[in-house]
């Protein structure tokens, strides 16, 4: 049922399309095409058949119109062992078609480059699609292929067997539904993402996504949970879902949740930077003007007992010298751009370091494209990422005194720490590293109590501390707190009615304050 005798190619990626081609022919089998892939076989000397000549009517409406026509469908969607379907061949002139080679219009990357509405809807394919469609469909006797890295196994197999095996074509039929799949989808998210006079909205109607199967995980957040991880694909910046995994077990589902708070922490910064996460809060964050090694260490003092089994992230390569501090401490996962030779041999050097998970992240690109989507019963929630920024020197000085110079590179550094922390989120902080963190608490005062306590717990000095608060103060207790542990100055959105209270007990304690008139809650 496999044999292979009859292929048809139209293709708009033609990576690689001549060089299977020429394969296909070398074992005799025939080929129609059309338009302009039929012309690239030609011109690199491949026998080829045009499409026009096996439906009797030439390619019409600019190509709008080429293979849609029974001689073509008929030959794919026709089942073998049928005898009506056979002697309907026969007596209407339809030869089998057993192989489909078929990739559709750029759709995605038309939209992408912003190209006028006119041409990004002349790249929504319709016979693509259909003969994908009907050969996934008839996987029982044709063999279809969307994925130019299918090419170099399909002309494997049919080398060695002479045709495809019925296993093979129904993988590639599971393929082919998937990429017709994700291309409506791409077309239908589109098309709705414009009002009636098709003017861009945010929001369509229906949101279709396509996610696909990175791994299995052993298990979810708790052993009785089944778990895997997915990739969305539409995130085009640092992701670990692109992570490589040089060392270590595998990742657990809580491993990547985690490893994704680091991530995203650690992107905040230019300079040097270290994250420490434990359960998705940042429990160490530090920059370094002098080496990676010292972010580390600073990192590390700001709870050096939250980061046994932490999960760290690092925006520049892993040397030796980061290395030998890392090897101290039981860690779950490091992270970072590249991790030097010498730093892989150092955290591979002993049995007990080699269940570390060692994950490389390309953190140049550009940091764009998606939704944040967030699941509840029977739903989805829906929004964009959050990556609102403030510049700390034009916000609103709201107290008698503003900040020095220093107080304003350390609110800057607390603000984009503050934002990762589960609310209600309050940090207290230096220029450069944390102090102390206070995180997901019901009541603002008791994670500013619980920051200061974790501070002192750790032997932190927190006179001449910067505080930040991802939201309004509702009370004026939270900077009576803060200013008792000695902070000098506070940043927060503002907007409550008691901003004036609030305002005051920051001028009676002679503190400064600014606005930011933004807050970045994290649920």
């Amino acid at each position: 049922m496999g044999k292979i005798e009859r292929a048809l190619i139209s293709v708009s990626d033609k990576s690689g399309v001549v060089e299977f081609a020429r394969g296909l022919s070398a074992l005799g089998i025939g080929i129609v095409s059309t338009g302009g892939t039929a012309a690239l076989l030609r011109q690199e000397k491949i026998a080829v058949k045009d499409v026009s000549e096996v439906t009797g009517f030439p390619e019409m409406m600019d190509g709008r119109v080429k293979t849609l026509h029974p001689k073509i469908h008929g030959g794919i969607l026709a089942l073998r062992e049928n005898s009506d379907h056979v002697s309907q061949m026969k007596a209407h002139g339809i030869a089998p078609i057993d192989l489909v080679v078929v990739n559709l219009y750029p759709f995605e990357a038309t939209v992408e480059r912003g190209a006028p509405f006119a041409e990004i809807v002349e790249q929504i394919d319709i016979g693509g699609p259909s003969m994908v469609r009907a050969a996934a469909k008839n996987f029982a006797h044709v063999a279809v292929v969307v994925d130019p890295s299918d090419y170099d196994a399909v002309l494997s197999e049919l080398r060695a067997k002479g045709e495809l095996s019925e296993g093979t074509r129904f993988e590639l039929a599971r393929k082919a539904f998937r990429h017709t799949s994700r291309y409506d989808g791409a077309i239908s998210n589109y098309l709705d993402s414009l009002d009636g006079e098709r003017r861009p909205t945010r929001f369509g109607q229906t949101l279709t996504l396509q996610f696909k199967k990175i791994q299995d995980l052993r298990y979810g957040e708790n052993p009785h949970q089944s778990a895997a991880f997915y990739s969305s694909g539409e995130i085009r910046g640092p992701s670990i879902a692109r992570a490589k995994q040089i060392q270590g077990k595998e990742l657990s589902f809580n491993n990547i949740l985690d490893a994704d708070a680091a991530l995203r922490g650690v992107l905040e910064f230019s300079q040097t930077a270290t994250v420490v996460i434990k359960h998705t809060n940042p429990c160490g964050v530090a920059v370094s003007q002098k080496s990676l090694a010292d972010s580390f260490r600073k990192a590390r003092a700001s709870d050096p007992v939250s980061i046994f089994g932490g999960v760290i992230a690092f925006n520049r390569p892993v040397d030796e010298e980061t290395a030998q501090e890392l090897k101290e401490i039981f860690l779950e996962i490091v992270i970072a751009p590249a991790f030097r030779p010498e730093a892989k041999a150092v955290l591979s050097s002993a049995k007990r370091l080699l269940n570390i998970r060692l994950l490389e992240v390309d953190m140049g690109q550009k940091d764009d494209g998606g939704f944040d989507l967030r699941r509840v019963r029977g739903g989805v929630l829906v929004q964009d990422w959050d990556r609102g920024s403030v510049d700390v020197r034009s916000c609103k000085v709201v107290t008698e005194r503003a900040p020095t110079d220093e107080e304003y590179e350390a609110l800057d550094f607390a603000w984009r720490v503050c934002r990762h922390v589960k609310s209600n989120a309050i940090v207290f902080a230096l220029r450069d590293r944390v102090l102390g963190v206070g995180a997901g608490q019901m009541s603002r005062v008791d994670s500013a109590k619980i920051a200061v306590m974790r501070a002192q717990t750790h032997g932190l000095d927190l006179r001449g501390s910067v505080v930040a608060s991802d939201a309004f103060y509702p009370f004026r207790d939270g900077v009576d707190e803060a200013a008792k542990a000695g902070a000098k100055a506070v940043i927060q959105p503002g907007g409550s009615i008691k901003d004036a209270e609030v305002i005051a007990a920051a001028n009676e304690h002679g503190m400064a304050m600014i606005f930011t008139g933004m807050r970045h809650f994290r649920h």
